[in-house]
């Protein structure tokens, strides 16, 4: 072989070389650059994730300002006025809307019995506030509503405005509960009720987040309506045959056993 065709074939098989080397840098480059792409879309789906997550927890009150819990409210995440004796044997819990008027027929036909067994110490109610009707009608009553009774609640004033609240409920597609000052008028009917503090926490919508909060605890609690009345457990506004005195009976039942 001639020393012309050895230098040939060197020249060949280094440019050979100088390709495979290229070919694995380029391979290499290649790897970095995919798992460099593969890294940002990780990483921006978990800054989607991220955001998603941080805000599936957040509610129509968040926006509202800090939860400012009612004087006396009890119960998990402090979301129940309690009427009546702590020592009572029977407790009633009820779901509600000032709007609703299924809401208000059972008021009105429950309401003589409820104040007898909870003036005798017998009955103990645990009231949550719902929007419901809001949700359904639009409109902001309900939570104007519900906020002015916690108000009421903080001035030991609840229990006459409830009813006062239900004795001039507006049709349920009237909004008039939305306005404050259809709430200090109503107020006006409960004596010692209408006072400075009471205006201004009903003005500011003091207690707005912690209604927002209960509202959302109706939503997610499974109830298929409102109201939702439990006595001791039991779901008596299911019941086709429960009447006020089928309920003083149940309830002087379970304060003798």
């Amino acid at each position: 072989m001639s020393e012309k065709n050895r230098d040939g074939k060197r020249t060949a098989r280094e440019r050979l070389a100088e390709e495979r080397e290229k070919q694995k840098s380029a391979d290499k480059r290649r790897r970095v650059l995919i798992v460099g792409v593969s890294l940002v879309c990780v990483l921006g789906l978990a800054a989607v994730i991220g955001v998603i997550a941080a805000n599936a927890g957040k509610d129509d009150g968040d926006s509202a300002g800090p939860v400012v819990v009612p004087s006396g409210a009890k119960g998990k995440d402090s979301l129940a006025i309690p009427v009546g004796k702590e020592s009572a044997k029977s407790t009633l819990t009820v779901w509600e809307d000032f709007r609703c008027p299924a809401c208000k027929a059972f008021e009105t036909a429950y309401r003589p019995v409820i104040h007898e067994l909870t003036d005798s110490g017998r009955l103990k109610v645990e009231y949550h506030l719902a929007t419901i009707i809001d949700g359904n009608m639009g409109g902001t009553g309900s939570r104007n509503a519900a906020n002015a009774a916690a108000c009421a609640q903080d001035i030991g004033k609840f229990t006459a405005y409830h009813d006062v609240l239900y004795d001039n409920q507006p049709a349920e597609t009237d909004d008039t509960f939305a306005e404050t000052g259809k709430l200090i008028e109503l107020a006006g009917k409960v004596d010692g009720l209408d006072t400075a503090a009471f205006r201004t926490c009903a003005e500011k919508g003091t207690h707005n987040s912690w209604v927002d909060k209960s509202a959302a605890a109706f939503r997610n609690g499974g109830f298929s309506g409102t109201p939702t009345v439990i006595l001791n457990g039991k779901n008596i506004y299911q019941d086709r045959t429960m009447t006020p005195a089928k309920l003083k009976q149940l309830v002087q039942e379970a304060d003798k056993a």
